[in-house]
């Protein structure tokens, strides 16, 4: 943590929130929203601050969105990303749709299309209604289906338009993952450029999906240990913000169980639940938590859970948006007091 006056002279010569809060020695853990359900969508740049306000096809959209979030409690989190060269084809949109498939599981389940620019709006709408409706029903649009199961996508948000820091420091670490990581992959790794997702003050921010792990603070000489997983997952950990298949808490502990497990943790089915919490007023956050993640091996040959106390260590200062003068406030960090494997 920073003393007073650092985080004074951190808050009058320093305009990018991400600088504040790595600075500080913010804690990036359970800072990942959780998802059950992704739609990431290509729109080209620019991306204006209120880009799904602005955009006649999002805006036509927006309704249903509300809907299911408001109305439905629906998980959803949406995206955009920007064409690639490389990847895209003129007059065409594509759409990722990332779904929970179990209440244990690893990995989001995916299905991409490559639909004409005048169907996009017609397929979002049909994949929106379709969680309200089900059953999983998107036969008209078979033929733009991709199959793509077996492509990593890395998100990486660069939209300088919400905020200063995502550019300044999301841009290099997309460019280098893209030119540097995308093309030796064979064709198994794809990277793209995104709109906002939550966080700037974590800039450099990923998503890692099908995983759907976010980290952030990204430095260039930790994306070999990102892509690969050729070392030790403790080069990782202070990058982390969370496993979006858990809340808050529960994201708190799956650290904890993935640093005592190592690597193949990430590939272990998973769910997690909440035992008991502190009771406060709504404008804050809990001192401690209890939590349970219970978890399977794909092939079932193994189960177990943990069971995990969480509690308040501390604060820090941090910066929640970049400015001129940057308005610092007090957030508060936590640890695992104690992790029990109980199954």
């Amino acid at each position: 943590m920073q003393t007073q006056n650092n985080t004074q002279f951190l808050a009058k010569d320093c305009r990018f929130c991400s600088a504040v809060s790595k600075a500080n020695g913010e804690d990036l853990i359970g800072t990942a929203d959780t998802c059950d359900y992704w739609l990431i969508m290509e729109i080209p740049q620019p991306w204006p601050q209120e880009i799904f306000q602005e955009n006649p096809t999002l805006k036509s959209l927006m309704g249903l969105f509300q809907e299911l979030v408001f109305q439905h409690g629906i998980k959803l989190k949406p995206i955009l990303i920007a064409p690639d060269r490389e990847y895209s084809n003129p007059g065409f949109t594509r759409v990722f749709y990332y779904y929970r498939p179990a209440k244990l599981f690893s990995r989001f389940e995916k299905q991409e299309f490559i639909v004409p620019e005048n169907k996009a709006a017609d397929l979002v709408t049909a994949i929106f209604k379709q969680l309200i409706q089900q059953p999983n029903d998107l036969s008209e649009f078979k033929q733009y289906q991709q199959q793509t199961s077996h492509i990593r996508e890395l998100m990486v948000c660069t939209h300088t338009q919400v905020d200063l820091a995502c550019g300044r420091f999301g841009t290099p670490i997309y460019r280098q993952l893209r030119k540097e990581y995308a093309p030796a992959s064979n064709g198994k790794l794809r990277v793209w450029q995104t709109t906002h997702f939550g966080g700037h003050q974590f800039a450099p921010t990923l998503i890692d999906l099908p995983q759907g792990c976010l980290w952030g603070h990204l430095e260039p000489d930790v994306l070999d240990l990102l892509i690969h997983r050729n070392g030790s997952v403790s080069g990782l950990c202070k990058y982390y913000r969370g496993w979006t298949g858990l809340s808050q808490f529960e994201q708190i502990a799956e650290r904890e169980i993935w640093i005592q497990f190592g690597w193949s943790w990430l590939d272990y089915l998973k769910t997690g639940k909440v035992l008991v919490m502190e009771e406060v007023a709504k404008e804050h956050e809990p001192n401690w938590a209890e939590v349970r993640i219970d978890f399977a091996a794909t092939d079932g040959s193994k189960t177990g859970a943990y069971e995990a106390r969480i509690e308040a260590c501390g604060e820090v200062m941090s910066a929640f948006n970049s400015a001129k003068y940057l308005e610092l406030e007090a957030v508060k960090q936590y640890r695992v007091s104690s992790l029990v494997k109980v199954e």
